[in-house]
């Protein structure tokens, strides 16, 4: 049995592909899905995916509760541990370019077992993002319509019985709060999960859109803001610390593991690793190049909207709204914001949208998951009915939870796949030197080692909080495993 759990697919370095040629792996066979992406698609796919919550939402949270004006070190950190993590995913986007992401280079290094729970934290980061990041969005919406309202004069903003969540979590347990549901969030999860439905170029070309409309709200933040600047706001730099995880190193660090969240979705180029034109080429440009832009615009963003209002003050569901609502003369300004906030918050969920049934798509082909999700719509080219189950459960999560909490357990998933990425570099530079690689991490034994090690610290700073719906998680994957996807593993099968 232990054989088995360990086995790992045998893999060969894939051949450079054309545009729209199906490609051989050793790992998942022939691939069903269109290869329509360039190097500039998915540098505009992670941008998509990183650019959202972290920006609009979390740095006013993180910076008003653990970090300060510190919250730059914390970017700088918990982007460090990304920047290495995002090495090691260049060198195996473009040596596999298949679609399962951290699942399918687990596999073929580590084995089936550590595949599984590297794939079912993934399925945790993507499915659980999506709704926060819903929630979220419903938020901006609501206040949008509100604000278009008393232009108006007429009260267009949704009553809070159809624009809030009708459950909380209060000291780990459910209570109902007498809402209704969320309908914004729902609405939006459906509306993106149909674009996905429809095809991965329609749904690169909206993203595209969107990227440019918010990183351009981005810029005119901070081209305007930089000149009402208050330095006295960044005094102390690092507050004292106020007890654990709040404030000084302690907070810093606690706050790296928040703001994690903001960098999570660069992993979502590698699922579309099975899409892109020149994977060899286009994957790494993709990966490390949207990861440096995010990084860049996140410090600044950190620089600018501690030093415009006191840190104390920006712990509400639009920090950078609340800091502009400190000038009058900016007004204009806080409404772009808003609007940006939406489109922001939208690409999110779309990157995450089309990532979680890619990844089901590999588990399935791999015969851990059923094979229904393994389909591909004969038109579109999409993993249609894995497309469909992740909208309507990321939907109902969004619509009836406030998953706002569930923050740190997505960042804890992917901060243990990201580990696992990094130790399978090492590993395969060991058991297959022979392969070739287009794109190699240089100094592969202190990068692989320092970003394996950067993982596992920050992900035990939230372990230690929420360590029982951690475990909770895991425990619901080896159900599924071995349940199901033990006795069906087609790896297994042919070993006989």
């Amino acid at each position: 049995m232990l054989k088995h759990l360990f086995a790992t697919h045998p893999i060969e370095a894939a051949p450079h592909v054309d545009a729209g040629e199906h490609i051989e792996t050793g790992a998942h066979g022939s691939s069903e899905l269109k290869r329509v992406l360039t190097a500039k698609h998915l540098v505009l796919l992670g941008v998509g995916a990183v650019i959202g919550a972290g920006i609009f939402v979390i740095t006013g949270q993180a910076a008003a509760l653990h970090a300060g004006p510190a919250l730059v070190i914390s970017f700088l950190i918990a982007g460090f541990a990304c920047a290495l993590a995002g090495l090691c995913y260049a060198e195996f986007a473009a040596m596999l370019p298949v679609s399962g992401s951290a699942y399918s280079y687990s596999y073929a290094t580590l084995g089936e077992y550590v595949a599984w729970f590297v794939g079912w934290n993934l399925v945790l980061e993507y499915l659980f993002a999506a709704a926060t990041v819903a929630a979220g969005w419903s938020g901006y919406f609501n206040e949008l319509l509100g604000m278009l309202g008393q232009m108006s004069g007429t009260n267009l903003a949704l009553p809070p019985s159809l624009a809030s969540a009708p459950f909380q979590f209060v000291e780990g347990h459910i209570q109902a709060t007498g809402t209704l549901i969320n309908l914004p969030a729902v609405v939006i999860i459906a509306a993106l999960s149909g674009l996905c439905y429809v095809g991965i170029t329609q749904s690169a070309f909206v993203n595209s859109i969107i990227v440019a409309i918010k990183v351009t709200v981005i810029l005119l933040f901070l081209a305007f803001a930089i000149q009402v600047i208050n330095p006295s706001n960044w005094h102390p730099f690092i507050p004292k610390a106020e007890g654990p995880g709040a404030f000084g190193w302690g907070g810093i660090f606690r706050a790296a593991t928040i703001v994690f969240f903001s960098y999570v979705g660069f992993d979502a180029v590698s699922t579309a690793a099975g899409e892109a034109k020149n994977p060899q080429r286009d994957m790494p440009i993709g990966i490390l190049g949207s990861l440096a832009i995010c990084t860049v615009l996140y410090i600044a963003v950190a620089l600018v909207l501690t030093g415009i209002a006191p840190f104390r003050m920006l712990n509400t569901p639009e920090p950078v709204a609340t800091a502009l609502g400190l000038y009058p003369h900016l007004s204009w300004l806080k409404a772009i914001v808003v609007l940006g906030a939406i489109t922001g918050l939208s690409s999110v969920i779309l990157v995450m949208l089309m990532g979680l049934p890619r990844i089901f798509f590999s588990m399935a082909k791999d015969g851990l998951l059923p094979p229904t999700l393994a389909k591909v719509h004969p038109k579109f080219r999409t993993p249609h009915i894995g497309t469909i189950i992740v909208g309507v459960a990321a939907a109902a999560m969004a619509g009836l939870f406030p998953v706002s909490v569930l923050g740190e357990l997505v960042s804890m998933g992917t901060l243990l796949a990201f580990a696992t990425v990094c130790v399978g570099v090492l590993i395969l530079r060991y058991t297959r030197p022979d392969l070739k690689r287009s794109f190699r991490v240089p100094l592969v034994w202190p990068i692989c080692i320092t970003g394996a090690l950067a993982c596992v610290y920050l992900f035990w700073q939230a372990f230690e909080e929420h360590w029982r719906l951690m475990i909770g998680w895991i425990a619901i994957g080896q159900v599924i495993y071995f349940g199901y996807g033990y006795a069906h593993s087609k790896l297994r099968k042919s070993l006989g």
